[in-house]
Order: structure tokens, then C-alpha cells, then sequence
């Protein structure tokens, strides 16, 4: 394990390679932007990073980033509670909202189903997504994981649990590439995706 860096710039370069994509170049580059040309901006993203660990949690009712009991979109009384869609990121519901005119609620799953991995329906919360369904109020679900071998398995279990409650079930159609992750997908490829939506069998 390599110690701790004493030195301010160097844990500054340690702490910036934490985000995933930055190497010591890329943390170098970052550092020196900010202490040549924006420490003002450095402060600033300080300040947001120590509220954001502080206060951001996940939401009571769909387990997406809220600093509140709801997340923004579930305490939205406008939003269709009938239609219910299953994601496995809050990066994909960012990048549902910016794509497509969607206007029902999520639940944010924070992974897919992994027996390899040890990840199973307990750790994607899917006990508190059956209550909702148990529920009566959802009519709708629209399986938006990815088309991986997990992602499939994840909507095939989804399927079945689904049929349990009488709820219909849609999943994304074609322009998702087989392989391709929601957030990596294009906003006209994503629209087109979850407008032509199908039932599954």
C-alpha cells in the first residue's frame, strides 16, 4: 500500500484520481488548471463536493440522488405514478430525461442481477420495488436495464415478477445496441429506443 502524500499538491493529484477516466496526467492537468487560472472555481467545487458527500442520499421511493426524502421527480405531482420505469443507474434516468418526453417515475435498481458477482435481487433493492408493484397504483413497467447478459437476466426476472401483480410490462426496443450501456447512447438513438418501446411475452 503506497503512503499517504504529505504534500498539499500530491494529495491533491491522489484525491482527483479517484474519479474513474483520470490518470496522473489528466490529475496533473486538473491541479494546475485550478491553482494557476480558478482557485476561486477550486473553492467553489470544494465547497459543492463536501455538501454533496454531506447531504446527498438516496430516495425513499425510487433510490435515486435526493438531498430530500423524495428525489425531485417523485415529489413531482404532474409525473404519471401509473408508469414505473426500471433503470440501473441514476445515470440513466439523467440521460432518459434529457432524451425522451417521458413523464412517469423510476426505480433505480444500482446494478443488475450478478450471482457471479454476489449480487442478487436483495442488493438491487427489488423486495421494496415488489411492495410498490403490490401496491395497485403502477399499471406499467418500462425494463430499461441494459442489453448485457446481466442486463437480460435483470429484465427476465423483472418480467416475472411483474406477471405476479398483473402489471404490464414493456422493454426498450431496437437502436440500443446489444452490448451498449444507456448513458453511452445517444439522445436521438435513446428517444427513438424508448418511443418504440414493446410488450414483452
Amino acid at each position: 500500500m503506497l503512503p499517504v502524500a504529505s504534500d498539499p499538491f500530491d494529495h491533491l493529484l491522489d484525491a482527483l484520481r479517484c474519479l474513474p477516466g483520470v490518470g496522473s496526467r489528466s490529475a496533473q492537468r486538473m491541479a494546475l488548471h485550478l491553482l494557476e487560472r480558478d482557485r476561486d472555481g477550486g473553492r467553489r467545487l470544494a465547497r459543492a463536493l463536501e455538501t454533496a458527500m454531506r447531504d446527498i442520499r438516496r430516495c425513499s421511493r425510487c433510490r435515486n440522488f435526493t438531498a430530500a426524502e423524495l428525489c425531485r421527480i417523485c415529489a413531482d405531482e404532474r409525473r404519471n405514478p401509473q408508469t414505473l420505469c426500471i433503470v440501473e443507474s441514476p445515470a440513466d434516468v439523467l440521460a432518459i430525461e434529457a432524451a425522451t418526453g417521458y413523464q412517469g417515475r423510476y426505480f433505480v435498481l444500482l446494478g443488475r442481477l450478478s450471482p457471479l458477482d454476489g449480487i442478487g435481487p436483495a442488493d438491487l433493492g427489488l423486495e421494496q420495488l415488489e411492495r410498490q408493484l403490490a401496491g395497485g397504483q403502477t399499471l406499467e413497467i418500462v425494463i430499461a436495464t441494459n442489453t448485457t447478459v446481466e442486463g437480460e437476466a435483470t429484465a427476465h426476472y423483472l418480467r416475472e415478477m411483474a406477471a405476479r401483480h398483473q402489471v404490464k410490462v414493456s422493454r426498450l426496443a431496437q437502436g440500443v445496441p446489444l452490448g451498449g450501456e444507456l448513458e453511452h447512447t445517444d439522445q436521438s438513438t435513446l428517444a427513438h429506443a424508448f418511443s418504440s418501446r414493446q410488450p414483452m411475452a
